[in-house]
């Protein structure tokens, strides 16, 4: 049989709280059909409401950084605070947008903080604190019968340099090869690749996004058929997609 995919989103989870078991509640979700080879893509807005990453925007005091790139981004000095307090390194101002390197060494917009899908007022959501102990953790909830667990795959919608739109890629992962490494193998016409890196878990975390459409509220999609990338052990973690900043050509 030809290698596919099947991408089946979890669907009737309740709004999440801090605090809530969210392992059993997509146990739940998956009512009996979760399987060890399987690859389950959580939504980071659902771990992060988990794990109380909810902030009132109220409670920020700007400090005079904050003051100084709100008025020249427009943007509410309040979350630029956060975005700095989130950040390691404002990597540039422009546009409205601030592009920094986020304290678990992404670089994306704005540290990740979100308001979309949360509610209160003045209201925002940050990145788990470390999305592949997340991920790692969420996976020792969802033990299977026999001790074996499907991997995990904490996901976050980002926008690419170069590309016009966002894909969701992931933040944190748990038992599942992140990387498929073809450097040193030969491709069908037996030339031997240098450069070529599958970045497996990026592309999963943006399968499973397309059975997850924004307004559906659903937070989890299960990808089946990719048994020979999951692990029995946790693994590198998405930290493995992480450029080193000596081979980044562009700071």
């Amino acid at each position: 049989m030809s290698p596919r995919l099947e991408v089946i989103a979890l669907e009737g989870m309740p709004e999440i709280a801090k605090g809530d078991p969210l392992g059993p509640m997509l146990l739940a979700a998956a009512d009996g059909d979760l399987r060890a080879g399987d690859v389950l893509v959580v939504s980071h807005k659902a771990v992060s409401k988990a794990e109380g990453r909810m902030r009132s925007l109220k409670a920020i005091k700007p400090g005079e950084r904050a003051l100084a790139l709100g008025s020249e981004l427009g943007k509410d000095p309040r979350l630029v605070q956060l975005i700095l307090d989130e950040s390691t390194e404002v990597i540039r101002a422009a546009g409205g947008v601030l592009i920094v390197e986020t304290r678990e060494g992404w670089i994306c917009a704005n540290a990740g903080i979100d308001s979309s899908n949360v509610e209160g007022e003045d209201t925002v959501l940050l990145l788990p604190e470390s999305a592949d102990a997340s991920a790692r953790r969420l996976r020792s909830e969802l033990r299977l019968p026999g001790g074996s667990a499907p991997a995990v795959i904490v996901a976050d919608t980002f926008g690419r340099a170069w590309r016009v739109g966002q894909a969701d890629v992931a933040l944190g992962c748990a038992g599942l090869r992140p990387l498929d490494d073809w450097r040193g193998r030969a491709d069908a016409q037996g030339r031997r690749l240098t450069a070529t890196m599958v970045a497996i878990a990026d592309e999963v975390a943006a399968a499973a996004d397309l059975v997850r459409p924004k307004d559906a509220g659903s937070p989890a999609a299960v990808v089946r058929g990719l048994e020979r990338l999951v692990t029995p052990e946790d693994g590198p973690g998405a930290a493995a997609l992480r450029r080193d900043r000596s081979q980044d050509l562009f700071r």
